[in-house]
């Protein structure tokens, strides 16, 4: 992923939330009228930073406490750079307590384990996250693993992974970033899971997995499709909601997916286009001018899941300090209608 990747990916292009009218036909969802609607996932960012703004304000106002979030980066790689300030920049702007900790690309691993451990003795930190890749010979997992769970931004440790997938028990501290990002947009714009067929396409620890687990929280029916799935198409064809992750532009095409379907798109590609300026355009893993007029909702790319990342991270390190003073978490998924996105969209006409 170079520089302009991450920018894309963490805001995308404005969009309103439009909407693709087309032949009625039978639909995944049977209140489905033939139109599909843009999930915006910079229209949510906006709101949900709003919320969590006014959160961070009430915390300082009522317990004398502001969310830190603590990130460590390692080397110069321009992408990493570029994502960490958007970072640093979406917990500005709602009030966090920032730490920058940078590194050169020569740190050794106990260097970094070193800075890991000053992090999570610090109590005006309440979210560690490490920049990832990291160079070449530092142990990724070794170096994850050592951040406290208590200050796990990302959700990637083993305890809060192995909490959200045990049913019944401690719910975890923090769920990883993008997929929790996903659910909250499907939320959000009202979209049930309860009884759906659920298809992950990607298997991977920071999507595939988590995402078909918080489905199944939500009691949809999850089938997780990977590259040694025989005939993904038909299972794809099957599915009311279908979340691809699976790293390969424009890979689901508008045959795999039932009239109604709703999609999410988590891929983003640079891909080489002659009629930009710039000499490139991006995609996601869904072929969209093809998938588009048969869904009731999708996500574009850019624009669509990529500004939901930021987001949940901030969300997470601000329950992480809620954690911190005994209280309550915000919960991930929000209530029906808690926010109408799209109160008033623009229709678009397609051929």
């Amino acid at each position: 992923m170079n520089k302009t990747t991450a920018i894309a990916l963490a805001g995308g292009v404005g969009l309103a939330c439009a909407y693709y009218a087309v032949k009625k036909s039978k639909a995944a969802d049977e209140s489905w009228h033939g139109e599909t609607q843009i999930i915006d996932g910079n229209a949510t960012r906006k709101v949900m930073l709003a919320e969590l703004k006014v959160e961070v304000a009430a915390m300082k106002a009522m317990h004398g406490i502001v969310p830190g979030l603590a990130v460590v980066i390692v080397g110069e790689r321009k992408d990493s750079q570029a994502y960490v300030r958007m970072k640093k920049k979406a917990a500005k702007d709602i009030g966090f307590h920032s730490v920058d900790v940078e590194m050169p690309g020569t740190a050794t691993q106990a260097e970094i384990l070193a800075e890991v451990k000053r992090l999570n003795a610090d109590p005006q930190v309440h979210g560690i996250l490490v920049q990832l890749p990291l160079p070449d010979g530092i142990d990724q997992d070794v170096v994850l693993k050592s951040i406290d769970v208590e200050k796990d931004a990302d959700g990637f440790h083993p305890l809060n992974v192995g909490n959200m997938w045990i049913s019944g028990g401690e719910p975890p501290l923090a769920v990883a970033c993008t997929p929790a990002g996903c659910l909250e947009l499907l939320q959000r714009y009202d979209i049930k899971i309860s009884g759906k067929n659920c298809v992950v396409l990607g298997r991977s620890n920071i999507v595939g997995m988590p995402m078909a687990c918080l489905l199944q929280s939500a009691n949809g029916t999850v089938t997780c499709c990977h590259s040694r799935t025989k005939d993904i198409e038909s299972k794809v064809r099957a599915a009311d909601i279908i979340i691809v992750a699976i790293g390969k532009p424009e890979f689901v095409r508008g045959d795999w997916v039932k009239p109604g379907a709703v999609v999410i798109d988590v891929g983003i590609h640079q891909v080489p286009d002659k009629s930009k300026k710039s000499g490139y355009s991006f995609v996601g893993d869904v072929c969209f001018k093809e998938v588009a007029p048969k869904c009731s909702f999708i996500t574009p790319v850019p624009g669509g899941v990529g500004p939901m990342t930021i987001t949940m991270l901030m969300k997470n390190t601000l329950n992480l300090a809620r954690h911190s003073l005994g209280l309550e978490r915000i919960h991930l998924r929000k209530s029906p209608s808690h926010v109408n996105i799209a109160a008033n969209p623009t229709v678009v006409k397609t051929n």
